[in-house]
């Protein structure tokens, strides 16, 4: 009785220990989820320059629009308000793209694409 139970005991706790070290070493969901959401920003928005250059105002408007939508998804503290920032230049710049102020708009694109290409590569660096 003392044998069993004592091998009872053993693989009780090797179980658990092995439920609880796969969990440890398990990826983080939602670091798949902030990744996402920063690259789908950045192919955002150089969806919206290459519209601008090829004429296409109200794609580049969508782009913009769709790029905007996923950086509200990357959520990283060290960059929070540099995120904010980079995402009022896109809206700064969809609006001047539908007034018809190209310039302006392509310049608030560029803007924005620097700003999220940094806070993707300190994100990188952390992750």
């Amino acid at each position: 009785m003392k044998v069993s139970k004592k091998i009872l005991v053993s693989l009780v706790m090797s179980a658990f220990m092995a439920v609880v070290s796969s969990t440890a070493f398990a990826a983080p969901q939602g670091e798949a989820a902030v990744k996402e959401a920063i690259e789908n920003t950045i192919a955002g928005i150089k969806a919206a320059q290459a519209a601008v250059k090829g004429g296409d105002l109200s794609g580049a408007s969508q782009d913009i629009l769709k790029a905007a939508q996923a950086s509200k998804e990357f959520r990283f503290e060290i960059t929070e308000r540099q995120r904010q920032k980079a995402t009022n230049d896109l809206k700064a710049a969809r609006k001047s793209i539908e007034a018809g102020d190209i310039a302006a708009g392509e310049a608030g694109l560029e803007s924005a694409l620097k700003s999220f290409t940094e806070m993707k590569a300190k994100y990188d660096l952390t992750h």
